[in-house]
């Protein structure tokens, strides 16, 4: 020690409390009881007991009201076989997928949840198409009925399972041997599809009509441009204005003042874009894109000039 010199030694004693000061700060970071604890976030993604509101949204019940209030519109949309649509309703199916709360009224005692839902029909039935399984993300409110006899459901953006389910016909059943399906009343061949949908094979008695002759929302007579005729001729399109209609009816109804103002000037947009069409595609397009517009307008998602 005594060869080495004054600065190498001062060198030396500072690299020895730097390495003291290390070992003593792991030390008390060894100790610490918040070492193995869980962030936050991370407690918020683990597993932990639902809530109240969560089981509201993901709850068995929750789903079977949302199957009847499907089937329930649908038959509304038809305007005909609502004892048929009734006794499906048993007979299918819903699963829903990654439930969520999107929102709770502790006032109000309710709960907006959303979630992917999946419809499956039972053999022997289908949609314009062939579609027995038809999916939508869908937004639902519940809310205790102010009689205190459950759940008041109010069902938003299913549109996607709606307007087909509302074209539901029977089908040969040949890789199916579930039974016979409950029966649809005048239907006993699928119904006419809309251009670019694939028709089912023709079943017995092809040469009757398939359904009933229901028309749109206004008088057939009355039709003057290529877009109220094509919606006249075909039952699906028929559909789809009626449902429009009704949808558009219910919003003006609870709208106030600046959203049904914006109701009656998007009205004319979409009546120019629906003549314009040259097919029944583009005029199927033109009333769903309608429908989300009005849903959009009322949830407050709408912005004029958007």
């Amino acid at each position: 020690m005594r060869n080495l010199s004054r600065p190498t030694l001062i060198a030396i004693v500072l690299f020895g409390l730097v390495v003291l000061l290390l070992f003593g700060f792991w030390l008390s970071q060894r100790g610490r009881p918040e070492q193995d604890r869980l962030s936050d976030a991370e407690v918020e993604q683990g597993s932990r007991p639902l809530d109240d509101a969560e089981k509201r949204c993901g709850s068995q019940r929750t789903y079977e009201l949302i199957k009847r209030d499907l089937f329930r519109r649908a038959a509304e949309i038809r305007g005909s076989d609502r004892a048929a649509f009734d006794r499906l309703t048993a007979a299918s199916s819903v699963r829903m997928e990654s439930p969520s709360v999107a929102a709770r009224n502790p006032e109000l005692d309710s709960v907006s949840c959303s979630g992917r839902l999946s419809l499956d029909l039972p053999p022997g039935v289908a949609v314009v198409g062939g579609r027995r399984t038809l999916q939508a993300d869908i937004n639902y409110r519940l809310q205790p009925a102010a009689d205190g006899s459950g759940q008041v459901l109010f069902l938003e953006g299913a549109d996607a399972i709606l307007v087909p389910l509302a074209t539901l016909a029977r089908v040969a059943e040949t890789a199916d041997r579930g039974g016979p399906a409950p029966p649809l009343a005048g239907v006993d061949e699928p119904s006419v599809p809309i251009a670019g949908e694939i028709p089912q094979p023709p079943l017995a008695r092809p040469s009757e009509p398939s359904l009933p002759v229901v028309g749109p929302s206004y008088d057939c007579r009355n039709a003057r441009t290529r877009s109220e005729i094509a919606v006249c001729n075909n039952p699906q399109l028929a559909s789809l204005d009626r449902q429009m209609a009704t949808l558009y009816g219910r919003a003006v109804a609870g709208a106030d003042t600046q959203r049904r103002n914006w109701l009656a000037a998007t009205r004319g947009s979409f009546l120019r874009y629906r003549d314009r069409c040259d097919t029944s595609a583009c005029i199927a397009d033109a009333y769903r894109g309608r429908m989300s517009e009005i849903n959009d307008i009322m949830s407050g998602r709408w912005r004029p000039g958007r």
